[in-house]
């Protein structure tokens, strides 16, 4: 049985179209990303799954594994999925699902998700943070409200759980996009129809609960600070040359 970190990267992207490829630090983002998950203990291979033959370059260029996978995956889940298939991983094999624009995700997050899949009694694992509750509001900041036993209840880029009179310490929690998983579950996930709050929310991790999985979240404290915008990018750039 082994751990794979598969890293899912896109060069269409929406509001930074050829991210992975942005290299103003002196290396590609995607590199960075590679870097940052190679330094976590417990990580017996790490690979980039992608759509573009750039980013395949790009990363054997730097000595890294890549595969290419259809234009035509709906999610990064999906691009794990048949990246699992193009790699023959075991259905028993552990699959981390780290996002292609958290370049200073640190290891001891990554750590703490593959103990979460080895301990905890659900299909799926993620990870979370607390969030200011100034921050709450803000849609692209995506919460989480979990029952007492660690399991997610919901997911939601709306203030959850709402404070209705005004006079509850909430404590927020901001979901990191990070997750884990067996093959098995994997491929099982990725085959399942949309459902309704994902197609809403936006949120692919809404089909699991929606059709009846269990996800268990760790909360850790670490801000993993993702690149989204032009701004994002420019203040990665900035914090990497001060290093």
């Amino acid at each position: 049985m082994s751990v794979i970190a598969i890293i899912p990267a896109r060069y269409a992207s929406t509001r930074l179209p050829g991210k992975p490829l942005l290299a103003e630090t002196g290396r590609p983002l995607i590199q960075h990303v590679v870097e940052a998950v190679r330094r976590a203990d417990g990580v017996d291979r790490t690979v980039v799954a992608t759509d573009d033959k750039r980013i395949i370059e790009a990363v054997a260029g730097f000595g890294g594994e890549a595969v290419i996978t259809s234009e035509s995956c709906r999610s990064g889940t999906d691009r794990l999925a048949e990246a699992a298939d193009v790699l023959g991983l075991a259905d028993e094999d552990l699959v981390l699902n780290i996002q292609g624009d958290e370049p200073e995700i640190p290891a001891d997050c990554v750590e703490k998700l593959i103990e979460l899949l080895w301990t905890a009694d659900a299909e799926m694992v993620t990870l979370a943070a607390p969030l200011a509750d100034d921050l709450a509001d803000r849609p692209d900041k995506v919460k989480v409200v979990c029952d007492a036993s660690g399991k997610a209840l919901y997911f939601s880029r709306a203030k959850i759980p709402f404070d209705r009179d005004g006079d509850s310490p909430v404590g927020y929690l901001l979901h990191l996009g990070v997750y884990g998983y067996r093959v098995a579950f994997l491929k099982r996930f990725a085959a399942l129809p949309p459902a309704p709050a994902e197609q809403a929310e936006k949120l692919e991790q809404l089909r699991a609960l929606e059709h009846g999985f269990a996800i268990a979240v760790a909360v850790v404290d670490c801000d993993v600070a993702g690149i989204d915008t032009p701004e994002d990018y420019a203040a990665f750039v900035t914090r990497t040359r001060g290093e």
